[in-house]
């Protein structure tokens, strides 16, 4: 069966034969192993070109800055999982991983999808901060969150916001997006009716995207960082298990909603 046209399955990542494996145009053995640092070589993999400093700073300090959240939902889920099945720690990663949505780790996508169309509209002529003030209101009038801002903890900006707007800065990095997202940040308050500041999900792409780093990829980032610290935790819970104790505190708060059969003693 035939969908679309390709019928010879492509790829220009790597290939081998016996002698050698090559890694875009490397020799995996001779020119990557022990030359390049695993960020380098990540960005390689992407976009078949080699890091330059300024992507390669920015890209570790969005690694850095997402990697470890505390017992966030999707933390949880691994290290239950792990609880109930500590010979298959591919699988309690991958429980965590498996929440990756528009709530926990995949705003910066779509956030970085919102900056994308601002830029379009300010290369068609538009002022930054009307073009911000547009996207925000089609986004309130659609009832879509605004991603990338607001924070349950951090009511000002989030801490994490500065100090990659700074690795950028320094770095050399292009300060478009940035901009961009300073000018949502500014017009929510006049759209939303609330004083919503950036939060790391909206820094995650202001910073990247000024790196060059491609949109599209964008949700690999946070990804990435907490496959890392997912593994940390899952040692941890090998040496010190919070897993079954998680579900407890969650029976012990737990309230039945729904019916009971007659005669049922409560």
């Amino acid at each position: 069966m035939k969908i679309g046209r390709e019928t010879i399955p492509k790829t220009a990542i790597s290939t081998s034969d016996a002698d050698a494996i090559v890694v875009r145009g490397k020799d995996l053995c001779r020119e990557l192993i022990g030359q390049t640092s695993f960020s380098d070589y990540f960005l390689l993999l992407l976009t078949g070109q080699p890091a330059n400093e300024t992507r390669r700073r920015v890209l570790d300090a969005t690694l850095v800055a997402i990697a470890e959240h505390g017992l966030v939902p999707s933390v949880q889920a691994s290290r239950m999982t792990y609880a109930a099945a500590p010979e298959a720690l591919q699988g309690a990663v991958a429980a965590g991983i498996l929440g990756c949505g528009s709530v926990i780790l995949g705003a910066s996508q779509n956030a970085g999808v919102l900056f994308d169309d601002i830029a379009r509209q300010v290369d068609e002529g538009k002022s930054v901060k009307q073009a911000a003030f547009d996207a925000v209101t089609v986004m309130r009038h659609e009832r879509k969150p605004i991603p990338g801002y607001g924070h349950p903890l951090h009511k000002a900006r989030d801490p994490r916001v500065e100090a990659l707007f700074r690795v950028a800065r320094e770095a050399g990095a292009d300060l478009r997006f940035v901009e961009i997202a300073d000018a949502v940040e500014a017009v929510i308050p006049e759209i939303i009716g609330k004083d919503l500041k950036l939060n790391v999900s909206a820094a995650i792409p202001a910073v990247l995207l000024g790196a060059g780093f491609p949109l599209n990829a964008l949700r690999g980032i946070p990804i990435l960082a907490r496959t890392a610290s997912l593994i940390a935790h899952m040692l941890e819970e090998s040496e010190q298990p919070c897993g079954f104790a998680l579900s407890y505190q969650a029976t012990q708060h737990l309230e039945y909603t729904g019916d009971f059969p007659p005669g049922y003693k409560r």
